[in-house]
C-alpha cells in the first residue's frame, strides 16, 4: 500500500499525467464497481515468482497467500475452485492499490459483492477473513484469535504488539479511530533488515492455514436470524475443532487458548 502511494504521488508531480490522472481517479470511484463484480483475476499475476518468494520467506500457507495467488498450489489442490478473497471496501479507494487487488481476484466484502460473486456460476468461491480491526488490536504472539471454515495458526505471531489493554488511552483512541473509519491502527513493530528486534519486517514464522469440514447452508435473500445463529454456531463449532485438533502441531507455543471476541 505504501508503494503504491508513492508511485501515485511521484506520477501526480508530472503535470502532462494530469488529465490522464482526473480521468483515472473519476473512473475509481464514479464507473469501475469491479469490487463488488469479482475483481480482475488475472492468472499471470496470481502466478508470478515473487508471490512464492513471499509464501517461503515465513514460510507460509495463509489468506493472502493461499487465497489471493498461486503460490501454495491452490489451484492444484483444490482444482475448479476460483477463490476470491475478501477485504474492506475502503482499499479500493488507494490509487493503484486496487488495480493490485482486482488483479489477484481480491474483492469488496460488501453484502452485494457476496451475492454477485456466489451467483457467478459453479466454482466461484468467497473466502472472509473475519475479526477485521477489534481482532487486529488483541493480536499478538502466542495467541489466535479464522461456507468452509479456514483457520490460518502463526498469523498472529509476524508482528509483535504495543499493549493496548481494554480500559487503558491507547485502546480508547484505536476504537475512537475505528468507530470513525471503519478500521484501526494496532501500533506493532517486526524485525529490520540487519537487526531482528526492531523495525516493520513482520517476523519469520510459519503460517499453516487449515481446511475445516463444509456447512451445507440453505440460500436465501432473507435468511432468519434464527438461522443465521444456527449457522454462526456450526461454524464456530468447527473452528473449535480444528484449533483443538491442531494446537499441539502447528501452536505449541501459545501463550493461552483460543479465544472469540464480539
Amino acid at each position: 500500500m505504501p508503494i503504491c502511494l508513492v508511485i501515485f504521488f511521484l506520477l501526480c508531480s508530472l503535470p502532462p499525467l494530469w488529465p490522464l490522472i482526473v480521468l483515472y481517479i473519476s473512473w475509481v470511484f464514479l464507473i469501475d464497481n469491479a469490487p463488488d463484480r469479482g475483481g480482475r483475476p488475472s492468472k499471470w499475476m496470481r502466478s508470478l515468482r515473487p508471490w512464492s518468494w513471499f509464501a517461503g520467506y515465513y514460510p507460509a500457507s495463509g489468506a493472502f497467500a493461499t487465497f489471493a495467488t498461486e503460490s501454495t498450489g491452490f489451484s492444484k489442490a483444490f482444482p475448479g475452485i476460483k477463490p476470491h478473497l475478501l477485504t474492506l471496501a475502503s482499499n479500493f479507494h488507494i490509487p493503484l492499490y486496487r488495480d493490485l487487488l482486482l488483479s489477484l481476484g481480491i474483492c469488496s466484502v460488501s453484502k452485494k459483492s457476496c451475492i454477485n460473486i456466489l451467483s457467478s456460476g459453479p466454482g466461484s468461491a468467497i473466502t472472509i477473513v473475519i475479526g477485521g480491526a477489534a481482532e487486529s488490536l488483541a493480536a499478538r504472539p502466542g495467541t489466535a484469535a479464522s461456507l468452509v471454515p479456514v483457520f490460518s495458526f502463526g498469523e498472529n505471531d509476524i508482528y509483535d504488539q504495543l499493549s493496548n489493554e481494554k480500559g487503558t488511552t491507547i485502546y480508547k483512541m484505536q476504537k475512537t479511530f475505528q468507530r470513525i473509519f471503519g478500521f484501526t491502527l494496532p501500533l506493532f513493530h517486526g524485525r529490520g533488515l540487519l537487526t531482528y528486534n526492531v523495525g516493520l519486517l513482520p517476523f519469520r514464522h510459519p503460517i499453516v492455514s487449515v481446511v475445516g469440514r463444509p456447512i451445507a447452508v440453505i440460500q436465501s435473500d432473507k435468511p432468519t436470524k434464527e438461522y443465521v445463529e444456527q449457522v454462526q454456531a456450526q461454524y464456530i463449532e468447527e473452528l473449535v475443532r480444528i484449533w483443538d485438533t491442531y494446537k499441539d502441531t502447528y501452536a505449541r507455543e501459545r501463550t493461552s487458548e483460543l479465544k472469540l471476541i464480539d
